[in-house]
């Protein structure tokens, strides 16, 4: 799906979905292979050790790449079948109040990682198999969370513009691959 929204903002919600792509990947492979090689043990293979630990650390990364994308893409949840006999202007208006909730949402939800990124850090928790240091999956998890913030700043900046008659509705804009 391709948005109109905005070059830059486009651009790094993009990049950052990918990232979380190529970590589902990547996690899916791992998983795959270590799944066999519980299958395995009497042949001499085994598990990868902490794969637990990696698909929950990876995952997180995932689902925090994939924030920023949901956002420019209008990616989230509507009630287009109420909202839809409403009108122009009240659709234009719902649009900027959402994305204003959004972007207050990924500045609490940025800020707040961050502090427990910098907590798990001050204690120096690690995980329990692989012993990597907690705060290094927090670090990872900021990239989408940063993105997100920026993203969600250039939607309302968007939103207040169509809303003053400056570009066209979001469902005006063209969506493809």
């Amino acid at each position: 799906m391709t948005t109109n929204r905005g070059g830059l903002a486009e651009n790094l919600a993009r990049i950052s979905a990918y990232a979380g792509g190529i970590a589902l990947v990547v996690l899916a492979l791992m998983t795959v292979v270590s799944i066999a090689g519980r299958a395995l043990i009497p042949l001499g293979l085994k598990p990868v050790p902490g794969d637990f630990e990696l698909v929950e650390a990876g995952t997180a990364f995932a689902v925090c790449a994939f924030l920023p994308w949901c956002q420019i893409a209008r990616g989230h949840a509507t009630v287009a079948v109420f909202t839809d006999s409403l009108g122009h202007r009240f659709n234009r208006l719902a649009d900027l109040v959402t994305d204003l909730l959004f972007l207050l949402t990924s500045i609490a939800l940025t800020w707040r990682h961050i502090a427990g990124l910098l907590d798990k850090k001050s204690f120096g928790e690690t995980t329990f198999i692989l012993q990597f240091p907690l705060w290094w999956a927090y670090a990872a998890c900021l990239f989408g969370l940063a993105i997100w913030v920026v993203v969600a700043t250039h939607c309302v900046w968007q939103s207040l513009v169509t809303l003053l008659g400056g570009a066209p509705p979001a469902s005006d804009r063209g969506t493809a691959s």
